[in-house]
């Protein structure tokens, strides 16, 4: 059975970003082995219109991340986006598999050792952490990553 990933983005709030980066990054993950949990995807039937709704899409999201294995947060931004920042620290306490995806170059830090808050890495390793940070998609299929290994079982 496919590992659950949760993929926290903010991509799909733009049909630019939802129609490109966004499905190349979740084809990336499906070709891996992954079976994908993409959050605006799955709260598509949605009835924005009625109250409540806003309510309703966070507990969606909530136990969306709760049921996950693990996610795959996408960080760009100074600073990120403050949902997937909430399902990323959700994903953390709940001790879920930890991946992050980065395109965006500048740095949003004090610390020299990372390149955004330190507590986004609370759910890495202390050391090997870059191996669960992602700069490309192509990195996304890099069986040297942490992301093929714990697909294919094998311990984080």
């Amino acid at each position: 059975m496919a590992k659950r990933l949760y993929l926290a983005n903010p991509y799909g709030f733009s049909s630019q970003l939802k129609s490109g980066p966004l499905r190349d990054i979740q084809s990336a993950l499906e070709n891996v082995g992954a079976e994908v949990w993409e959050p605006f995807e799955r709260i598509g039937q949605m009835d924005f219109a009625r109250d409540g709704w806003a309510y309703d899409v966070g507990q969606s999201d909530l136990n969306d991340v709760k049921a996950s294995d693990g996610i795959f947060a996408i960080v760009n931004g100074c600073p990120p986006d403050e949902g997937v920042m909430v399902e990323l620290g959700m994903a953390i306490a709940w001790q879920k598999a930890v991946f992050l995806f980065r395109d965006d170059f500048r740095r949003c830090t004090d610390s020299e050792s990372y390149p955004l808050n330190l507590m986004l890495f609370a759910g890495l390793p202390r050391d090997g952490w870059r191996d669960h940070w992602f700069e490309s998609i192509s990195e996304i299929s890099d069986p040297g990553k942490a992301l093929v290994r714990w697909l294919a079982g094998q311990d984080l």
